[in-house]
Order: structure tokens, then C-alpha cells, then sequence
């Protein structure tokens, strides 16, 4: 069994978000562009496999893909019994979205079920 440190981040997203996540030294991504011919189902295989890896512990993947994949991720925190967790980023920066802050809290809680201050 592995231990926590040795879990990884992988990521699914467009070249930029790819790159510089390889910047910051993630290893394990899958590059795919919005006008990718079959896009959905290429996410959808893809996170199957990220979720299928199991030195992966966080699979990150761009919120304009989540809705490809919805059904997967509520599976997931449904079974709690996997280890990698899913979590989405933010496609662009938006001043129409929410507070990022405040949108990563209420995730947070929704996620672990109470509220982490940092």
C-alpha cells in the first residue's frame, strides 16, 4: 500500500493549463484542446484511467469539462472508497464567477463536510 506522500496530481486541460501545471512538476497530464473532435469521451476515458492509476491521488480537471464527467465524479464520492479525489479548476479567470475563495470553501465543506480556514 502506498503511502500518502507518494500519491501524485495528475491533470486533464488545454496546453496552457497542462503546461504550466508541468512547470510547477506534475508529471502525469492528458492534453486535449475545446475543439478536440470526440472531447467528451476522450475526458471521460481519460479520468477513468487517471482514476485507474493508483499512485494518483488528485486528478484535476478544468470546469468547463466537469459536466463531461459528472456521473463519474458522483460515483466516486458516493463509494468512498477511492482515494484520488477529483476537483475542479477554474477554465479562465472569470470576473462573472464567484469568489474563487469562497467557491473553493464551500467545495471544501461540501467535500470533507466542514470548513477549513487557512
Amino acid at each position: 500500500m502506498m503511502k500518502n506522500k507518494d500519491l501524485s496530481i495528475a491533470i486533464l486541460g488545454n496546453k496552457d493549463q497542462t503546461g504550466l501545471m508541468r512547470l510547477a512538476g506534475i508529471q502525469t497530464y492528458a492534453v486535449f484542446e475545446n475543439d478536440d473532435r470526440d472531447l467528451q469521451q476522450k475526458v471521460r476515458k481519460t479520468l477513468k484511467e487517471f482514476l485507474d492509476d493508483p499512485s494518483i491521488g488528485l486528478i484535476m480537471v478544468p470546469d468547463n469539462w466537469m459536466a463531461y464527467v459528472t456521473d463519474i465524479v458522483a460515483s466516486i464520492r458516493k463509494s468512498k472508497t477511492r482515494k484520488a479525489i477529483v476537483v475542479e479548476f477554474p477554465f479562465r479567470f472569470d470576473t462573472v464567477k464567484q469568489d474563487v475563495k469562497e467557491h473553493y470553501k464551500a467545495y471544501t465543506r461540501n467535500l470533507i463536510g466542514f470548513n477549513v480556514e487557512i
